[in-house]
């Protein structure tokens, strides 16, 4: 429907930039342009005398009967626009008989994305902070996937370095309960570790000189350790992937980007991009109002900083594509962008045919998942494993529903949409009460609502003829017309989605979607009324939207509850 009065409106403006809104009052109408108060300031003219001749312009043309019942002219020089019933039944219809259609749009057609998420550090517990980087970046790969891109889902994970070396000296100290899964094992073994690189030298020293076998393979006893414990914790991640609906096309480990890294800083030594300072090659981020840090270390190991420069290479070589998109973090936001200043130094001494590396990245940064007990801690071993949160959310669930796949998918609906409902750069606190409701702003609420919408299709024969305009609906409800006006806004929120690398504008809209039909299911019959047709029409466009919007988040939509 936007679709349809973009062009109508360009057809009479020409303009290219067109500004259509969401009024808050239905009585301004179903959408709303200033683009008369745009053309006011370029022509020097009165936006109302503009706004009034666009109108009139329009209301000549004949796709004018066919989309729109009237267009009203409001200071200080708004086009507010309100589509006639033809035009809505036709697009409720339209909904329910292409719903895997709904939604999809080209405004990334032809594009190659790279979605890099979740990042979690083998040897060390796949935390709650995880659980953050994997919903925002698993929405984002679906919303830019709907929006005609090719995605490629791609994972980062620090297989070396100090906190593996501290894993791995505690392997030989500790010993494995019988009971004890793999993965507590290793939490258990890196707490211990890190504790001792604090409290004594000589662990210290030991810790460092198995950092280096690590990196350089050299010791057998050594390898061993690291090969069990990396395959306990790439198969332990795996399992809590599949728990949450996500996937990924190809991993990169800073084992095998390090080389890469480290062998671009040296090479552009001699430029100037990098230099040498006490033993160590630093980046002077000063120049470009940055900070400092250090790229290969005075022990001549590339650090996260070169790492990072030979991931981006490596992404590039490994599968072209136009867009890299890197959710971490929000605590690295000055590091990485160091680490792009850096890239686009090198990027200035290449051809200009090749790939700019630097500009096809887009940083994602999101904040910290929060108990209300406070923030977690993995270095002492106060981690909040994300599957502990999942599980106690799953086990309160079972007190309201007896189904376990249910309870399951509530849980995982609970803690995504508490994550995504939030823009993506604020810190979050989960709290349990608010988070598994079946009532408010929640996942399970989000849920419920689609089940209910099927379980009315479900009682009525789920029929699948269209429905046409009845008399009935020359006047519809206040109730009604407010889920016909926010059906036509979903793919507003997509793409306001896909602009920001920001799932929370599809979260809000759900939510709205979800207030707004359950208020017109408890005031007005559905099934047994004179427009049960129409209504039925109305209820599956609701379902579809649910369905495909919960997707878009990565969260289950069960078809009862």
């Amino acid at each position: 429907m936007r679709d349809k009065l973009f062009t109508l409106l360009h057809a009479h403006t020409g303009a290219a930039a067109i500004p259509l809104d969401h009024p808050d009052q239905p009585e301004h109408g179903d959408y709303a342009s200033s683009i008369a108060m745009a053309r006011a300031r370029e022509e020097k003219r009165a936006p109302m005398e503009i706004a009034k001749e666009i109108k009139e312009s329009i209301e000549q043309d004949p796709a004018f009967t066919n989309l729109l019942d009237h267009i009203e002219v409001a200071p200080p020089g708004f086009l507010n626009f309100f589509f006639s019933r033809s035009a809505i039944a036709e697009h409720i219809a339209s909904i329910g008989a292409r719903p895997d259609a709904w939604g999809k749009n080209s405004a990334y057609r032809g594009k190659k994305v790279m979605v890099e998420y979740t990042d979690p550090n083998p040897f060390k517990e796949f935390h709650i902070g995880h659980l953050m980087s994997n919903a925002i970046g698993e929405a984002i790969s679906r919303i830019i996937e709907l929006s005609g891109a090719e995605i490629k889902r791609v994972n980062y994970q620090g297989d070396v370095g100090l906190h593996v070396a501290k894993a791995v000296w505690a392997m030989d100290r500790l010993q494995k309960k019988d009971d004890e899964p793999a993965h507590v094992f290793l939490g258990r073994c890196y707490a211990f570790g890190a504790a001792r690189y604090e409290q004594d030298e000589t662990a210290r020293a030991e810790i460092t000189l198995i950092n280096k076998q690590i990196f350089e393979k050299s010791n057998p006893q050594t390898n061993a350790y690291y090969d069990s414990g990396l395959k306990d914790s790439l198969d332990y991640f795996e399992t809590i992937y599949q728990r949450l609906g996500t996937h990924f096309d190809e991993y990169f480990f800073e084992s095998g980007v390090g080389p890469r890294g480290k062998t671009l800083v040296e090479q552009h030594l001699e430029d100037g991009i990098f230099e040498q300072s006490d033993g160590a090659v630093i980046y002077r981020g000063e120049k470009k109002e940055l900070h400092t840090r250090v790229f290969i270390t005075s022990e001549g190991l590339p650090t996260y900083e070169a790492k990072e420069l030979g991931l981006a290479y490596i992404k590039q070589e490994r599968w072209p594509h136009n867009l890299s998109i890197v959710v971490t973090g929000n605590e690295i936001i000055e590091y990485f962008r160091v680490v792009k200043a850096a890239l686009a130094d090198i990027d200035s001494t290449l051809a200009p045919r090749l790939a700019r590396l630097a500009q096809k990245i887009a940083h994602v940064p999101h904040g910290m998942l929060r108990l209300p007990s406070g923030k977690m801690s993995s270095r002492t071993g106060e981690v909040i494993a994300a599957n502990d949160l999942l599980d106690e959310a799953k086990k309160r669930l079972q007190e309201k529903t007896t189904d376990e796949i249910i309870a399951e998918a509530a849980a995982v609906g609970a803690v995504k949409y508490s994550i995504l409902k939030q823009s993506a750069g604020k810190d979050i606190i989960f709290d349990f009460v608010t988070s598994l409701s079946f009532e408010g702003d929640s996942g399970p609420y989000l849920q419920y609502t689609h089940a209910r919408a099927r379980s009315v299709l479900e009682r009525a024969g789920n029929p699948r003829e269209t429905a046409g305009l009845q008399s009935p609906l020359a006047h519809p409800s206040s109730e009604m017309r407010a889920v016909e006006r926010i059906l036509f806004w979903f793919p507003d929120a997509i793409a306001d989605a896909h602009d920001a690398y920001d799932p929370h504008y599809v979260a809000h809209y759900l939510f709205s979607l979800s207030q707004t039909f359950n208020a017109w299911y408890a005031k007005e019959r559905i099934i047994g009324a004179e427009s049960e047709a129409y209504n039925l029409a109305l209820t599956r466009a609701v379902a579809a939207t649910l369905k495909n919007g919960l997707w878009l988040l990565g969260i289950p939509a069960p078809e009862r509850m």
